[in-house]
């Protein structure tokens, strides 16, 4: 019998289907800053939102934290206790001062941001079965998996969004995942290793971290890319793969890790795409999706330069214009569209089309 969450309750209505909480932002003492990674991230993508008037904060679903009961779905008790130790959470995070702090302090700064961007996932996963997308602005946690943290992940939360759907919500079965941040996704690919309801296409630099060998195994369509590969190049092959994963196996849901540190110049991913070429490629895996009628869950996963959350934002309001962000959803405060603006967003599809 599943345990009880809190994480499965059904949002107010009028919410777009939208995952947020102030307290994903990591910030104490300045010590985020020797980490690459902008752990304001996420904040900042909700301002450019906001500041667009495609959102307000009564309109945005607020994410929970995961609780251990919900992390235990598919963590140990094991793994759950070292994380007791504030020298394994700064070795997961890789800022290493971390290790010198009070674990008290490490749970609330560092581990409870994660948890609650957890919990965002879990509850995204729910919200796109009903209403045929959701977005977490945080999440993306793919190198952890039920017993190993690393790269910045400490907790599962990819696994854990399909292991609740398959657990909780009828007609969910099987699920595709389709992971385009620049890094090997190997948390996800250890856990469903074995497991035939799960298919994962996974889109990374074959040189960087983590080069996990036994992780590639699970990987059902691998597409291994160069240093410094750009944007033409790199569209041609998420454009034919992800087409490709979705014929070969239709799933009840795509989970798509939409990491940012493809750009060009992030000092980790080494690839060399420009903003309009990320874009772009989630409109790609939004339409392959769409189209088919698969509900779709993204999370935001890596991204290491400042200007990552703008192109975030960039590419929100993109597929909000093209039509891709669902028609399904219930009239949401900011009222449903009426149909010349139907009219008028397919006439704008119609001449971006003609512009490419």
């Amino acid at each position: 019998r599943p345990h009880r969450t809190e994480l499965y309750k059904d949002p107010p209505l009028g919410c777009w289907p939208i995952v947020y909480s102030p307290d994903y932002n990591i910030t104490f003492m300045g010590l985020e800053k020797l980490h690459p990674f902008d752990a304001g991230k996420w904040g900042k993508i909700i301002n450019f939102l906001k500041e667009e008037k495609l959102i307000a904060d009564d309109l945005i679903v607020q994410a929970r934290e995961a609780t251990d009961e919900d992390l235990l779905v598919v963590h140990t008790r094991r793994y759950l206790n070292k994380l007791k130790w504030s020298f394994v959470v700064a070795t997961i995070t890789e800022i290493l001062p971390v290790a010198f702090l009070p674990n008290f302090i490490v749970q609330r700064k560092v581990l409870k941001p994660l948890r609650t961007q957890t919990g965002g996932t879990i509850m995204a996963g729910k919200l796109a079965v009903d209403r045929g997308w959701a977005i977490n602005v945080g999440g993306g946690f793919h190198h952890c998996s039920s017993d190993k943290g690393g790269g910045f992940c400490a907790y599962a939360d990819i696994t854990l969004a399909i292991k609740f759907l398959f657990e909780r919500v009828q007609g969910v079965s099987r699920a595709t995942i389709i992971d385009l941040d620049a890094h090997q996704g190997n948390g996800h690919e250890r856990d469903f290793m074995d497991d035939p309801r799960v298919y994962i296409m996974d889109a990374y630099n074959r040189y960087i971290y983590p080069g996990d060998g036994f992780a590639k195994h699970a990987i059902k369509r691998k597409v291994e890319l160069e240093w410094g590969t750009e944007d033409t190049e790199y569209l041609q092959k998420v454009q034919t793969h992800v087409e490709g994963a979705l014929n070969e196996f239709l799933p009840d849901i795509v989970v798509y890790n939409a990491g940012t540190d493809i750009l060009d110049g992030d000092p980790l991913g080494g690839l060399a795409i420009s903003p309009q070429g990320i874009v772009k490629r989630d409109e790609v895996v939004f339409r392959a999706a769409r189209s088919r009628g698969i509900p779709v869950l993204m999370v935001t996963s890596g991204g290491y330069q400042k200007r990552t959350a703008r192109i975030i934002a960039d590419s929100i309001l993109n597929l909000h214009s093209l039509g891709l962000l669902g028609r399904q959803q219930p009239t949401c405060a900011l009222g449903s569209p009426s149909l010349d603006q139907m009219v008028r967003d397919s006439a704008k599809d119609f001449s971006n089309l003609s512009l490419q």
